[in-house]
């Protein structure tokens, strides 16, 4: 799919509130001096630019260069100054040091191994400046296991067609989503895409011994809230010092 495509469907099926909480909740966890952030898996931008319009110093790290094209046009049109790097989540070396790191829309879901998720932590760490702070989030084993299996979302405009449907994956605690995309060319004719998202989560017990042994102290919280995780929390939160 051209990413021009992708980025429109996208836009339009993604609930922008989300941006917002995820805005305000790293406010109300970042220490107050905080004034520099570097933010993976950016995408296209727009939670980085919402950190930057809040008066962040923001770097904004994705695999994608197609995204990081749309991300920095949507800084240009928000007129705010981003610092965006091509790069892996699984490499952070050689990129200097900050005061906050985020990583939210479960993007730390997408790593296929526990191996990779402590490989994260690990290069998260070494980024972070003394006293720094690590906030990401991640599915719940509630929302993977329970809410997720034979899901289906579809969405019809005069431009697109959206469908969306999910199924237990191959590991434990895994999900696949298969996304079929229905977009309106110049010709007036719709040309399919088909996507598959595969996505992974662990105990919270996991995560929280990854992070000890990447050197972390941590907090974990719930679905945007200030809130320890119950049994039904879609979405936990961890907030984490160097």
């Amino acid at each position: 799919m051209a990413y021009e495509t992708f980025a429109f469907v996208y836009d339009e099926v993604m609930d922008d509130s989300l941006y917002q909480q995820w805005l305000n909740f790293s406010i109300r966890h970042l220490p107050k001096d905080t004034n520099q952030i570097f933010e993976l898996a950016c995408g296209t931008g727009a939670l980085a630019v919402e950190f930057a319009k809040a008066g962040y110093e923001v770097t904004g790290l994705d695999l994608s260069e197609e995204m990081l094209t749309l991300a920095s046009n949507r800084g240009l049109e928000e007129e705010v100054t981003i610092n965006w790097v091509a790069g892996d989540m699984l490499d952070l070396t050689e990129l200097g040091h900050y005061q906050a790191v985020t990583c939210f829309s479960d993007s730390l879901c997408y790593m296929q191994t526990p191996e990779q998720v402590q490989q994260v932590f690990n290069g998260v760490y070494e980024l972070l400046e003394k006293s720094g702070t690590f906030i990401f989030d991640v599915h719940s084993t509630y929302q993977i296991d329970e809410i997720f299996p034979e899901y289906s979302f579809h969405e019809q405009t005069e431009e697109f067609a959206f469908l969306w449907d999910s199924y237990p994956g191959e590991v434990p605690h895994s999900i696949e989503h298969f996304l079929t995309f229905f977009v309106k060319q110049e010709n007036e004719r719709f040309e399919r895409f088909d996507e598959l998202h595969q996505e992974r989560t662990y105990p919270l017990a996991i995560y929280q011994k990854m992070l000890e042994a990447a050197g972390f102290e941590t907090e974990i919280f719930a679905d945007f809230t200030d809130q320890a995780p119950n049994e039904t929390s879609k979405r936990w939160f961890f907030v984490c010092k160097k």
